[in-house]
């Protein structure tokens, strides 16, 4: 198990993506505290980790307000002793529409909420990744040199995330922390069924050099793989999961 006594915060864990990072984190033997606004969304999931012999907490958390967040964070550090995981993939309430309509307000939503929730969350942990000297930041990033119309704020806030992942890996490289991006080029499964539009924005995705599209399977495999010390040597860079879809 590679991340076997690894402590994880995941953020955003009541998402597909969440969910998927937290049940690989921890069948990988990494102890999982899931936060998030309302627990009644976290309950099933810790349950089902406990249910296979994980260990999983959940906590509710405001991750944009720097106290709520900072407590929380000093919480787990003191029950757990370590904190060597910090994962944000919350959702970010991005409205999509063509920027010529799109309103001041709506486009800024997103990229307001992903440099402020990203820059509190990784300062919480880093305070703590600092002493023990190492640590793993995770998050899931841009979409390169492409995009697609009408995607309002979106791509724009996942790009300011990546952005952010370079400044603190400059910042924290010497700590030995190390910050890594993820990108997928959007995961079919994370859409619902009942999605207004599902078939068309699925049909309108970058296809996939590899022929199938990554999984939320995959998404959890990866970033297992980059959080444990078999990846001690990335960071500072986004990992591309996208099977071709995207191009470095």
């Amino acid at each position: 198990m590679v991340l076997e006594g690894k402590v994880a915060v995941i953020y955003g864990a009541a998402g597909a993506i969440g969910g998927a990072i937290a049940r690989a984190f921890a069948r990988e033997g990494a102890s999982v505290y899931l936060g998030g606004r309302t627990r009644d969304k976290l309950e099933p999931l810790a349950d089902g980790i406990r249910a296979k012999g994980g260990m999983a907490d959940v906590g509710t958390v405001d991750v944009t307000d720097e106290e709520a967040v900072n407590a929380y964070v000093d919480a787990i550090a003191a029950q757990a002793g370590h904190v060597d995981i910090s994962v944000n993939v919350i959702g970010l309430g991005d409205v999509q529409q063509p920027l010529p309509e799109i309103s001041v307000a709506d486009f800024l939503q997103p990229v307001t909420t992903a440099v402020r929730t990203h820059f509190l969350t990784t300062k919480a942990a880093s305070r703590h990744m600092m002493r023990q000297r190492s640590g793993v930041v995770l998050a899931f990033g841009g979409a390169g040199a492409t995009t697609m119309p009408g995607l309002g704020g979106f791509v724009v806030a996942l790009d300011a995330i990546e952005s952010l992942r370079r400044q603190w890996a400059c910042d924290l490289g010497p700590y030995g922390i190390r910050v890594v991006t993820l990108k997928s080029a959007g995961i079919p499964e994370t859409i619902p069924e009942d999605f207004p539009n599902r078939d068309q924005i699925v049909a309108g995705l970058p296809p996939a050099l590899l022929g199938e599209r990554a999984t939320l399977e995959d998404v959890g495999n990866v970033a297992a793989f980059v959080a444990s010390d078999r990846a001690r040597s990335l960071t500072a860079t986004a990992v591309n999961m996208s099977a071709g879809a995207m191009m470095d």
